[in-house]
């Protein structure tokens, strides 16, 4: 009992502090660590989609649109990771984008510059999350809290399942090497489950409909971010960090398109 204590306290640490800005200090990055941390992430994601959902609540009762409620809640994860899974996002594209052999497109994605297919793919995916966000906003405020805090447990969750055995780093360094195959496939599945059911117990707040809707935008994210990650891997050979930004981002823009069609 004593060893687990303090692997679940460095795991959130790892969690918070690989995946947030918040001011967490990360004092182990073995792969023991790695692999708690990454069972965390969903719970590093709540807390980002809590924080997102504040501003947009409050601009919204505050007698603002649900465009700026949306556009607030779209910023403030992107202020909370530091970009970091935008830049991601915007690297990967530009990788996938240059049809270079691994070795080359993997160059590519460590360059300090964003290319065409980059700024191209940021622009759509924010436009994409903030159109479903001012939808959800324009509903009430708690479809748009609600929305942006399942999106954002999704999203992490994504990353738990990324780090699963079986799914082969694309570098020797680097975060994605650190946490890749990391996490025993059953565990990673116990906490999707439990993430899905509670993203359907949250969804029952909403009355009639919310819990199915809610259920299967977690679904949708996951599925999402899987086809992402697999074109990924074939792609490269395995995952990077910036691969692991454009998996989240990936699973929060499905999750949150499927709440605002739903």
């Amino acid at each position: 009992m004593r060893a687990v204590t303090p692997l679940n306290s460095h795991g959130l640490r790892f969690a918070f502090g690989t995946l947030t800005a918040l001011p967490v200090r990360v004092s182990r990055w073995d792969r023991d660590t790695a692999r708690a941390g990454m069972l965390c992430a969903p719970v590093a994601g709540l807390a980002v989609g809590l924080l997102a959902a504040v501003p947009g609540v409050l601009l919204l009762l505050g007698g603002a649109g649900p465009l700026a409620a949306a556009v607030a809640s779209a910023a403030l994860p992107a202020a909370l990771t530091r970009g970091l899974h935008l830049d991601g996002l915007a690297d990967t594209a530009d990788g996938l984008g240059s049809a270079r052999p691994a070795e080359d497109a993997l160059r590519i994605m460590k360059q300090s510059d964003i290319g065409p297919f980059g700024v191209i793919t940021l622009v759509f995916v924010l436009l994409a999350q903030v159109a479903a966000l001012f939808e959800l906003y324009g509903r009430g405020w708690a479809d748009g809290a609600l929305g942006t805090v399942a999106a954002a447990v999704t999203a992490r969750l994504a990353l738990t399942l990324a780090s699963r055995r079986g799914v082969p780093p694309a570098r020797p360094e680097g975060l994605g090497a650190a946490v890749a195959g990391t996490v025993p496939p059953g565990a990673a599945t116990a906490v999707a489950c439990a993430v899905v059911a509670c993203c359907a117990a949250a969804g029952v707040l909403l009355g009639h409909g919310g819990a199915p809707r809610h259920a299967l935008a977690a679904v949708a994210g996951l599925v999402a971010a899987q086809v992402m990650l697999r074109h990924c891997v074939r792609r490269f050979g395995g995952v990077t960090g910036d691969v692991f930004g454009a998996v989240e981002e990936t699973a929060a823009t499905a999750a949150l398109l499927v709440l605002a069609t739903g």
